[in-house]
């Protein structure tokens, strides 16, 4: 089954189970992505992202260039936004990841929360079993994980919901004659 993967206009094929780290490593085989790139690949204008960068949302590129785990952190960002408010939004991954221009103090790198999370939507699976090979960097790190993940997928879930909702009211309005 081809969808598109959360928070970005990549489409792939859900059956496999690396299907998201495919696209990713597909992607990312060169060194990194110019700002238009990473606009065109996640729907996000290039103004926006250049907004979260200075209000310190994630850190800034190198050499104008963004990595892979950059590029997971505005995809996330991107997904989350269509359900929670931007503060939300830093609170939850400053929760799991400390200052979030700072990859330093971060207790998942972006790129694996965004698999997990993916894994998870994709095999309906619990964050407990989707993080069962996560190292603990600190004690108490994976408990912080699986609440992320939680608020994560129930958020992903509450955005669906509301455009199957818009879907279904504009058919209520739709001619039925047409």
């Amino acid at each position: 089954m081809t969808c598109t993967l959360p928070g970005t206009t990549l489409k792939t094929d859900w059956s496999s189970p690396q299907a998201a780290d495919k696209v990713l490593s597909d992607i990312f085989a060169v060194k990194g992505l110019v700002l238009s790139q990473v606009s065109h690949l996640t729907g996000v204008e290039p103004y926006v992202i250049q907004n979260w960068v200075k209000r310190g949302f994630l850190s800034p590129p190198k050499h104008k260039l963004y990595s892979r785990r950059q590029f997971c952190r505005i995809v996330l960002i991107n997904m989350l936004r269509e359900s929670l408010h931007m503060e939300q939004i830093v609170s939850l991954l400053a929760y799991i990841n400390g200052h979030l221009n700072d990859e330093s103090d971060d207790i998942i790198d972006d790129t694996v929360l965004y698999d997990y999370f993916f894994r998870m939507l994709q095999g309906h699976l619990s964050p407990q079993t989707v993080t069962e090979d996560f190292q603990e960097p600190c004690p108490g790190a994976r408990q912080r994980l699986t609440q992320v993940l939680t608020v994560m997928q129930t958020a992903y879930e509450a955005a669906q919901l509301q455009q199957k909702t818009a879907a279904l009211l504009a058919g209520l309005f739709t001619d039925p004659a047409k």
